[in-house]
């Protein structure tokens, strides 16, 4: 049988609300879900620049989220590397809500620069290792990782890096340890306090264990590996006045202790 229009609309207008307040019930009930899980994914990766893989991989994520409540602190920053406690709008700026990404998207003046900071067990004053994330882009979209700095603030303790579609057995090898683990050791500044960084090579199989600043590279994906050497320097760049604050700091208490 023939409906009229006005039948059609009327019944088109209901199934729209009726599918719209379907997605929102389940926007609501999924959406504290996906935060929690995607708050333990960046926690993971916070720690997997100074864990060992296989160590991590096998903690549940209760035991995560507890391991880096102990072991981690944080801070953020600005690109004078003075420390930000507070939005314009008044509030508090915890560093694990800081959305790199979209800060990536802004001037880098404009950005906040979260630290985190890795304590030795019991004992929250003795620090191990600073942890700087890093943004950037490779050849078909976003890369991102954390850097995790000895307290010299020059050797790389470990880094983990992460890209949203790379080419997988090409630029997606940033993510295998084996890759990750070639950064261990490398240092980003110079003899001279200049910022070198360290750079991925193009071609794979070389020996750069006598370099400081290079790394062996991605065969067949030289685009990705010069997005990492990009992301590594400009990031951490934007860090070197909070490193060299921190040097200074420590070399001045050095000094009244003798």
């Amino acid at each position: 049988m023939q409906q009229s229009n006005a039948y059609i609309i009327t019944f088109s207008i209901i199934l729209t609300v009726v599918l719209g307040l379907l997605l929102s019930g389940t926007s609501q009930v999924l959406g504290p879900l996906q935060k929690k899980a995607e708050d333990l994914d960046n926690k993971k990766q916070i720690l997997g620049a100074v864990m060992d893989p296989k160590e991590l991989s096998v903690l549940k994520p209760e035991e995560v989220l507890a391991y880096y409540e102990n072991r981690i602190s944080s801070m953020v920053v600005d690109i004078q590397g003075n420390e930000v406690e507070k939005g314009a709008d008044g509030n508090p700026i915890v560093a694990e809500k800081v959305n790199v990404s979209k800060n990536y998207k802004l001037a880098p003046e404009k950005r906040q620069y979260p630290i985190f900071i890795y304590h030795a067990e019991g004992n929250p004053e003795d620090i191990e290792n600073y942890i700087l994330p890093v943004y950037g882009a490779g050849l078909w979209d976003e890369i991102w990782g954390y850097v995790a700095l000895q307290t010299n603030l020059n050797t790389i303790e470990g880094v983990t890096f992460s890209h949203k579609g790379e080419t997988p057995g090409l630029g997606a090898r940033i993510t295998a340890s084996n890759v990750q683990e070639r950064y261990q050791g490398k240092e980003i500044f110079d003899e001279e306090g200049n910022l070198q960084s360290v750079v991925m090579q193009k071609g794979e199989g070389k020996d750069y264990s006598g370099d400081k600043h290079k790394v062996d590279g991605l065969s067949g994906a030289t685009i990705t590996a010069n997005g990492v050497n990009n992301m590594l320097k400009n990031y951490i760049g934007h860090y070197k006045p909070f490193l060299e604050k921190q040097k200074s700091g420590s070399a001045s208490e050095v000094a009244v202790l003798n």
